[in-house]
C-alpha cells in the first residue's frame, strides 16, 4: 500500500470522506487544507448516467468562467492577413499566422494553450490533426475556436472560457479556479460549471444524470458534493 504524505493525512483529518457537502462547505475544506509550494487548480469531476458509446448521449459544452480560470492562456490563431487577423491581434492573440503558422506547428511548436481557426483556414489547419488533436488543441465550430470572429474567440479565451466534454467512462473533469482565489468567486465559478454540466443532459439520457460530483485540487484528496448542488 502506498504511503499517505503527513500533508495528505492532514488533509483526510478535515472532513469525512463518506460525507457530501454543498459547493460552499467544500469550498471552504479545500481552503483548510495544507498550503503546497504553489496555487493548486481545483477541479471539478463528475460522473454521468450516460453512455458515451452513443453518439446522442456524449455530453459536452463550453462555458466563460466569471473570475477566470487563474492561468495566463496562450492563444494562437489561424487566419489570412485581413480584418479578422488585424481584430484578433488587437484582441491579444499571442501569435497569429496563416500557412507560415502551420507550418511552425509542423516543425512541432505547440507551446500554447487555444487554437482559433476562421473557417476558410480550416483546409490548411486539417492537417495539424495529429499534432493538435492528442494535444484538444484542434479548432472545433462546437467548442467556438473555429469562427468568422476570432476576436470574440480570443477574448474568451482570456477571459476564463473552458471546454467539458465527457469522457468513455461518463466523466467529465473541468477546471474551476485556483485554491488562492477568493472564497466567493472560486464558488461562482464552480456553480458556473456545475450548471453547465446539468443543462447539457441529453434528451436521450434515462434515469439518474449525475451520479457524482467531486471537488479537489491538484493534490488534494476529493470532497464529494451533494447531488442536489
Amino acid at each position: 500500500m502506498a504511503k499517505i504524505s503527513r500533508k495528505n493525512r492532514e488533509s483526510l483529518d478535515k472532513f469525512d470522506r463518506t460525507g457530501r457537502y454543498t459547493l460552499e462547505e467544500a469550498v471552504d475544506i479545500l481552503k483548510q487544507f495544507p498550503a503546497l509550494g504553489f496555487d493548486q487548480t481545483v477541479d471539478l469531476s463528475a460522473r454521468l448516467g450516460v453512455d458515451p458509446r452513443h453518439a446522442d448521449q456524449i455530453v459536452r459544452g463550453t462555458v466563460v468562467l466569471p473570475h477566470g480560470t487563474g492561468r495566463t492562456m496562450r492563444v494562437v490563431v489561424f487566419a489570412n492577413e485581413g480584418p479578422a487577423a488585424d481584430a484578433a491581434k488587437e484582441a491579444g492573440a499571442d501569435e497569429v499566422g496563416a500557412q507560415d503558422l502551420v507550418d511552425k506547428v509542423q516543425g512541432g511548436w505547440t507551446d500554447f494553450d487555444v487554437a482559433i481557426a476562421t473557417p476558410d483556414m480550416m483546409a490548411l489547419v486539417g492537417r495539424l490533426g495529429r499534432a493538435l488533436g492528442p494535444r484538444g488543441l484542434m479548432p472545433n465550430p462546437k467548442s467556438g475556436t473555429v469562427t468568422p470572429e476570432p476576436a470574440q474567440a480570443v477574448d474568451d479565451a482570456k477571459g476564463g472560457k473552458i471546454e467539458f466534454r465527457v469522457d468513455r467512462g461518463g466523466n467529465i473533469h473541468a477546471p474551476v479556479g485556483k485554491i488562492g482565489f477568493d472564497r466567493d468567486a472560486l464558488i461562482d465559478n464552480a456553480r458556473t460549471v456545475v450548471d453547465a454540466i446539468v443543462s447539457a443532459r441529453p434528451t436521450t439520457a434515462k434515469g439518474q444524470y449525475v451520479k457524482s460530483m467531486t471537488l479537489s485540487g491538484t493534490m488534494t484528496p476529493g470532497v464529494r458534493l451533494d447531488r442536489t448542488v
